[in-house]
């Protein structure tokens, strides 16, 4: 999306500070839905795409790699790391639910504008964007947090949790809802039915729905439309055939430069440092693997993620959905008899050889150990630990730490909240 175009609405890109206010939500100056006119339906369009990009902020693209067990940062061990970020006061935690409601405070003022105009294209698009976008909002807060308010309409009240069932129907209903609006886009920096597809396939696969989940990534896959690609394309900005959607993130709109926080200030394009990779992950990649070299780097002695190559000089995309995590999805979810082809498929493009396994539980261990390699810095590795029952073996965590806090200053808020056990 170009900044330039953005137009300023106000009653519909103010939010409040804190979350406590963003689930008791209003514009302290707004512009009446019945004033808006499809004639605002571009610039409103590109705020809704900048808010979902910006809002979250950069930490929720990769709050699942730091809690991961792969990354760390200079002083501290990965459970280290995993045990300062889930507290009920970490800016983190607060910082992805503030912004994830208040995307969803952009997003719903777009479902109640479309819904009251006359079908259009541009108005069926944008609103199928929106069901899109509500959607993934609350597949990120129900995969954190479990039961979270659903809010369908922006409200003066202070809502109570709802059940995760519900959270997870909801998400389900919305990209129905996506889909039947939604055809192709003009490049996948734009929400498509394929992307409403793909996001359906990854929520199926986590609530265990297994044979749609195998269905809706074989759709995909079989579509001829995407077709497994090199990591220098996918991660270099380049023309390819892989990625289904991702943000654009442009310098001249965004603050979300990831880069700069796994980058070393040694590496030409500069960087922060904050983060570094674990020399178990960097001896997981063989020689053979032709993803190594774009998913790491050692800058100085320091390993480093390598996905987001622009530092301090710019931003990179973040893909939200590409054809590879189609692959392990469908072989995930068919099974060892079924699926151990797709695996090895997407194993020999990427320079490596077959696999096979003897029993569930390895088949479940391989399954796992490709989407860390396949898709590490893109947001997977802590909930797939967590939706597979894991997360305690692996990473040394808590039973109650597969969920995070709720932020504390909005238990103080909203006293209809309730916090998360264990905390």
């Amino acid at each position: 999306m170009k900044l330039r175009y953005l137009i300023a609405l106000s009653g519909f890109l103010l939010m409040a500070a804190s979350c406590g206010k963003r689930l008791d939500l209003y514009p302290s100056s707004a512009m009446a839905p019945q004033a808006v006119t499809s004639k605002d339906l571009p610039a409103l369009r590109v705020g809704m795409y900048n808010d979902m990009q910006n809002d979250p902020g950069v930490y929720s693209f990769i709050l699942f790699d730091l809690l991961g067990g792969d990354i760390h940062t200079a002083s501290n061990a990965p459970i280290d790391l995993i045990n300062n970020i889930l507290s009920p006061l970490n800016s983190m935690i607060a910082g992805g639910w503030n912004g994830y409601y208040g995307a969803l405070f952009q997003v719903n003022n777009v479902i109640s504008i479309c819904e009251g105009m006359e079908a259009s294209e541009t108005r069926n698009r944008t609103l199928g964007e929106a069901h899109y976008f509500r959607a993934l909002i609350y597949y990120n807060l129900v995969t954190r947090w479990g039961r979270v308010p659903v809010l369908k309409e922006n409200t003066l009240e202070k809502p109570f949790r709802d059940p995760v069932a519900d959270v997870w129907k909801f998400i389900e209903e919305e990209l129905n809802a996506a889909s039947a609006l939604l055809s192709t886009s003009v490049s996948y920096y734009y929400v498509s039915a394929d992307a409403a597809t793909a996001l359906k396939a990854r929520v199926f696969l986590s609530q265990g729905k297994m044979t749609g989940a195998a269905a809706l990534a074989e759709d995909l896959i079989t579509s001829g439309r995407y077709q497994l690609d090199a990591f220098e394309k996918i991660f270099r900005k380049q023309a390819n055939t892989e990625v289904i959607f991702a943000f654009e993130n442009l310098s001249e709109e965004s603050s979300n430069n990831i880069s700069d926080l796994f980058y070393t200030y040694a590496h030409p394009n500069k960087g922060q440092g904050s983060y570094r990779v674990s020399q178990q992950l960097v001896n997981a990649y063989t020689g053979t693997d032709k993803r190594k070299a774009i998913s790491l780097i050692n800058i100085a002695g320091t390993d480093c993620v390598n996905k987001y190559p622009s530092g301090q000089t710019g931003k990179d995309p973040v893909i939200i959905s590409r054809i590879a995590e189609m692959y392990l999805i469908s072989a995930e979810a068919q099974g060892r008899v079924n699926g151990l082809a797709r695996l090895n498929q997407l194993r020999s493009y990427r320079g490596l050889l077959p696999v096979s396994a003897a029993t569930d539980d390895q088949y479940t261990e391989l399954i796992l150990e490709e989407r860390r390699l396949e898709l590490m810095g893109e947001n997977f590795r802590f909930y797939d630990l967590v939706r597979t029952n894991k997360a305690i073996q692996k990473l040394g965590i808590r039973q109650h730490q597969a969920l995070l806090p709720i932020p504390g200053r909005e238990l103080q808020y909203n006293t209809n909240l309730e916090p998360n056990p264990g905390y």
